[in-house]
C-alpha cells in the first residue's frame, strides 16, 4: 500500500497586487510542483486560523503584508502556537516576523546594517546626510516609507513607532535566498532606481559569509529567508532587510535548473519538518 502523502495548507493571497511583481504566478507554479509530494490546498490568510487542525503542516507563502490583516494574523499565530502546529516558516523569527525592531538591535550590536534609530534625539548616532528614510516599525512592502529632509525630521518622526535611517547611496541591491540554513541562489538589481528588475548574481565567498551571518543570528531552523542588502560605493554590503515571514522568491527570474534545485530543497525541508527523525 502506498503511504499517504503529508498534507500541506499553503497560505497565499492570489489577489494581492505588488508593485513590479506578480505574487500569484509564483505561488500557482510553486503549488503545482509541491503537489508532486504533498496533498496540497491553498487558502487566503484570513481563513488560515480556521483550517489549521486539518493539515500536517502550514506553509506561509505570498500572503501579502501582515499589516493588511493584523488581527487575523495574530489569531492565526496564537492558535498555531497553542496547538503546536508545524508552520513553515517557523513562528520564532526575530526579523521581519516581529517588525523592524531588529534593525535597531543590529545597529546597536555593530552588525553591518544600514544604521537605524527610532528617535530624532538619537540622530547623532547616524551619518549626517541631507535626507533620511522614515518608515513604520510594522511596515512592509515600502508601505508608509518616506524620504524626509533633515530639517523636517522633527515634524514627521516624533512617535517611537517609526525608524529613521540615512538615505544611503549604493551601487545596487542584492538578495540572498535560503531554505533553512542552506543558500540557494542570489539576485541583484543593477539599477538602484528599479528595485525589482532583478538579474542572477554570483556571490563571492565574502558575500555568502555576510548573508549567513544574519541567517545564523535569526532564530529559525525551518523556513525560507531572504537577506536583502545594498552595496555601498566603497564596496561594503549593508543589510537592508531580513525577510523571515513570507519572502517573495522571484523564481521566474532564475535559471530552470536553479529553480528545480530550490523546489527540491524546499520539498526535502518540508518532509523533514513534518516527519522529523
Amino acid at each position: 500500500m502506498t503511504a499517504a502523502k503529508p498534507s500541506v495548507l499553503l497560505v497565499t493571497d492570489l489577489a494581492y497586487q505588488a508593485r513590479g511583481r506578480r505574487y500569484c504566478d509564483e505561488d500557482i507554479q510553486l503549488s503545482a510542483r509541491l503537489r508532486e509530494d504533498f496533498d496540497l490546498a491553498l487558502c487566503h490568510p484570513l481563513d488560515a486560523a480556521a483550517l489549521l487542525d486539518r493539515f500536517d503542516l502550514v506553509l506561509v507563502r505570498n500572503s501579502g503584508p501582515v499589516l493588511n490583516y493584523r488581527a487575523a494574523y495574530e489569531r492565526f499565530r496564537e492558535q498555531a502556537l497553542d496547538r503546536g502546529t508545524r508552520v513553515y516558516n517557523q513562528l520564532t523569527g526575530s526579523a521581519d516576523q516581529a517588525g523592524k525592531q531588529y534593525l535597531l538591535d543590529l545597529t546597536a550590536t555593530g552588525h553591518p546594517v544600514i544604521p537605524t534609530v527610532d528617535r530624532v534625539a538619537d540622530l547623532d548616532r547616524l551619518p549626517v546626510v541631507a535626507e533620511y528614510v522614515v518608515k513604520p516599525k510594522l511596515g512592509a512592502d515600502s508601505i508608509g516609507l518616506r524620504v524626509v529632509p533633515r530639517e523636517r525630521l522633527d515634524t514627521v518622526a516624533q512617535a517611537r513607532d517609526v525608524l529613521i535611517q540615512p538615505l544611503v547611496p549604493f551601487r545596487y541591491e542584492v538578495s540572498f535566498y535560503f531554505v533553512d540554513d542552506a543558500f540557494q541562489y542570489a539576485l541583484h538589481a543593477p539599477d538602484p532606481e528599479r528595485r525589482w528588475h532583478l538579474e542572477p548574481y554570483e556571490p563571492t565567498a565574502a558575500d555568502l559569509e555576510f548573508a549567513r551571518r544574519f541567517i545564523a543570528w535569526n532564530s529559525i531552523e525551518h523556513g525560507i529567508q531572504r537577506v536583502d542588502a545594498c552595496r555601498t560605493p566603497e564596496g561594503e554590503l549593508l543589510l537592508v532587510e531580513l525577510e523571515d515571514l513570507n519572502p517573495y522568491l522571484s523564481l521566474d527570474l532564475v535559471d530552470p535548473a536553479v529553480r528545480d534545485r530550490f523546489v527540491d530543497a524546499l520539498k526535502a525541508a518540508l518532509h523533514a519538518f513534518v516527519r522529523p527523525a
